[in-house]
């Protein structure tokens, strides 16, 4: 008997989840304990095995795709079992086969958000692709992919094909730059590129039109402009009752995102933002990839950079003229933003303020930098110094979420890490554990990530406490924004030599400040004020730790 498979709940924070990658097709025979697939959740990507033996009769979610906790992920069974009374019709009021001639491309997508349906009307499969098939042969409607758990949408970085370019399906449709990386997007079909629904630099949601793929000469125009239909839902539960409204004439302009570039550059994503940080002008560079590719060592060995001169504007009313250079905000940027205001505007912050005196700490530090093959920071003594602090208070080592509070048994720090589009937190997993050199070492290690956006949802997730340091910067004092679902975050200011009072005499000192945010629905002035009071004996004190 066929067995169905749901998505599974990986963690008890799960709601929905993405295939990263399937590692059985359909017909494949699967046996109990193998892995059927990879799941990417909110915590990391993990492998799903299977609890029955048979054949992979169905697969629902394609790879890439998201769904919700129990949402119907495949099939199992014996071999030509009918299934079909597993699959029910993604909607019932949506035209059958023999009607799709008589409604556009476009017309089947507005059908299915009226109705509130997602994913392609001719199948139940939620691989983002709708055929339609007319009298000049079958297209493939391709839309913005979700490349990462968080994407909400993405930028066209460079399209490499053109219109009019044949395609095979596992070749290189354009590269798209994600919240995360810039990332290849292959095609999974084989035909001709028909249009292009973004240029290269233009953004738009998750399944907005990308391409059209066909066969060559192919009139797409029915599927672009026309009279716009939208079918309601019945209102009663009778299939055969539709309702169907038409709604104004609306045409979509398609004649400024299609690009008909026949001198396209083709580069790597690593290559164009290393091209990028030298000011490189990339159409002067001669690669030495496959069919002329500009590569990684190509951009290093390349000796002449061109310098891009400021753009200026003139006012002409005014005749004021104005300097400026306007930048489109990166999908790192946008999600920060996002994430941060619901922060600073849902939980209530209030901050706690203490100065320490850092005259052993930077004795302790000389001390271990003279030992050979030794580089420790201020900021790793300071996460060490966290960690042990944490442990020994389990309040402030807390989660907020709507329906409870989690207190956490291990503790996992998070270190904001600023790069060019953005600020980003990696976590030290079981940072407790951890020794000050082992801490340097693995900041340095996922700093370097970080900046080359190499960093995996995994290293970005599961932090119980955030630190953000801007002492290196000059900074002495200054307050953080949450980073959710934690209960707090400290700030690092710099170390400042001034005039302190020791044992009744006023002698040059040196003193760092410290910032604790704190989320008041969780942590109360109480845990906050005794949690800096064991933090400050740890880091004046570093040898403390190592007892």
């Amino acid at each position: 008997m066929a067995e169905v498979i749901k998505m599974p709940r990986l963690s008890d924070t799960m709601e929905e989840g993405v295939v990263a990658t399937w590692l059985k097709k359909v017909g494949d025979k699967v046996e109990e304990g193998e892995i059927l697939a990879e799941i990417e959740t909110d915590k990391a990507t993990m492998e799903f095995e299977s609890f029955y033996e048979g054949t992979l009769l169905h697969i629902e979610i394609q790879e890439g795709i998201t769904a919700t906790v129990d949402s119907l992920l495949c099939i199992i069974g014996e071999e030509g079992e009918d299934i079909s009374q597993f699959l029910v019709p993604v909607n019932e009021s949506l035209p059958t086969s023999s009607d799709n001639n008589q409604l556009d491309l476009v017309d089947q997508i507005n059908e299915q958000e009226s109705t509130e349906t997602v994913g392609p009307v001719t199948s139940l499969n939620s691989d983002k692709t709708v055929d339609v098939t007319n009298e000049s042969g079958s297209i493939d409607y391709i839309t913005m992919p979700r490349l990462s758990d968080t994407m909400e949408e993405g930028t066209i970085s460079s399209w490499l094909k053109n219109v009019g370019d044949k395609v095979s399906e596992g070749e290189i449709l354009a590269e798209i730059e994600t919240d995360k990386a810039t990332m290849e997007f292959e095609s999974f079909y084989s035909g001709t590129l028909l249009h292009v629904g973004l240029a290269e630099g233009d953004s738009a949601k998750v399944d907005s039109l990308l391409a059209i793929i066909g066969p060559k000469g192919t009139d797409i125009n029915p599927y672009l402009s026309g009279s716009k239909k939208t079918v309601e839902k019945p209102k009663t539960q009778k299939a055969d009752q539709e309702v169907i409204e038409t709604m104004p004439e609306k045409k979509i302009d398609d004649s400024s995102k299609t690009t008909t570039k026949t001198d396209r550059i083709f580069i790597s994503p690593l290559a164009r933002k290393l091209a990028k940080e030298k000011n490189l002008d990339i159409s002067m560079i001669q690669g030495s990839g496959d069919s002329g590719r500009i590569i990684k060592t190509d951009i290093e060995n390349y000796k002449e950079p061109t310098i891009v001169q400021p753009v200026t504007n003139i006012v002409s009313d005014s005749n004021v003229i104005q300097d400026y250079t306007e930048v489109n905000h990166s999908k790192m940027r946008k999600v920060i933003a996002k994430r941060l205001s619901e922060s600073k505007f849902s939980a209530p912050h209030y901050y706690l303020n203490i100065e320490l005196d850092m005259s052993e700490t930077i004795a302790f530090r000389k001390q271990c930098n003279s030992i050979p093959d030794t580089k420790i920071s201020f900021n790793d003594i300071i996460i060490k110094a966290c960690a042990v602090a944490v442990r020994n208070n389990p309040s402030v080592n807390s989660q907020w979420f709507d329906d409870k509070i989690r207190y956490n048994n291990f503790v996992n720090i998070g270190v904001a890490v600023g790069v060019e589009d953005g600020l980003i937190v990696p976590v030290l997993k079981n940072a407790d554990k951890m020794s000050v050199a082992d801490i340097s070492s693995s900041v340095k290690e996922m700093a370097g990530l970080a900046r080359d956006k190499k960093l995996t949802p995994e290293m970005m997730q599961g932090s119980t406490f955030t630190i953000s340091n801007l002492g290196m910067f000059g900074i002495e004092s200054f307050t953080s924004i949450i980073n959710p679902p934690n209960s707090v975050i400290l700030s690092v200011g710099a170390i400042v030599q001034k005039p302190v009072v020791k044992d009744g005499e006023i002698v040059v000192g040196n003193t760092m400040k410290l910032t604790l945010a704190c989320d008041h629905r969780v942590v109360d002035g109480l845990t906050g004020a005794k949690f800096l009071q064991s933090l400050k004996p740890l880091i004046e004190n570093p040898l403390s730790m190592l007892i």
